[in-house]
């Protein structure tokens, strides 16, 4: 993705007549901006952190637990984020997003993220605390905390791309 200088234009006045859009320096392999918005997506999501997640919600289900709440809990939060993933493919597949303007994507998807890697960290820590040397248990808090890292890269790549095209286009105008 490119990260050259962008407008982006709110409105014009009603008052006025429109003038002509402002030239903008662009990449060309930029694209437009309904493919800029397109870009910032669950298709960012890399299919590791998909897999890791489920690797790791199978290990800990086919392994002898110690402690059901611990594990309980890292189960839910797997599969929680997996059926969240999935919505925001569904949404993105579809295209339901054009139609639903009235909330801010973009931000559902970050917070969506945010808030489930902070629970998987939270659920991987404990896991490992309470796995005792169970190999099943191991591995299940082993890719839980490879899926947490793998977030985090996801999340800040994310929100990095989109802060460097909005700062940069406010400094270029």
């Amino acid at each position: 993705m490119s990260h050259g200088a962008r407008v982006i234009r709110t409105g014009v006045s009603s008052a006025a007549p429109a003038a002509p859009p402002p030239v903008t320096v662009a990449s060309s392999s930029a694209g437009s901006d309904a493919e800029l918005m397109d870009g910032v997506s669950t298709l960012n999501v890399p299919f590791v952190f998909q897999i890791s997640l489920l690797i790791g919600f199978i290990s800990i289900n086919n392994s002898p637990w110690t402690d059901y709440s611990a594990y309980s809990f890292f189960q839910i939060v797997t599969m929680c984020d997996l059926v969240m993933i999935l919505f925001f493919y569904i949404m993105h597949i579809f295209r339901v997003y054009r139609k639903l303007t009235c909330v801010s994507w973009p931000l559902a998807e970050f917070l969506h993220y945010l808030i489930g890697t902070i629970l998987l960290l939270i659920g991987s820590i404990v896991a490992a605390a309470k796995s005792y040397n169970i190999t099943g248990l191991v591995a299940g808090a082993t890719f839980g905390f490879l899926a947490t890292i793998l977030c985090v890269i996801s999340m800040w790549s994310s929100y990095k791309v989109s802060c460097i095209t909005q700062s940069t286009s406010k400094y270029h105008a």
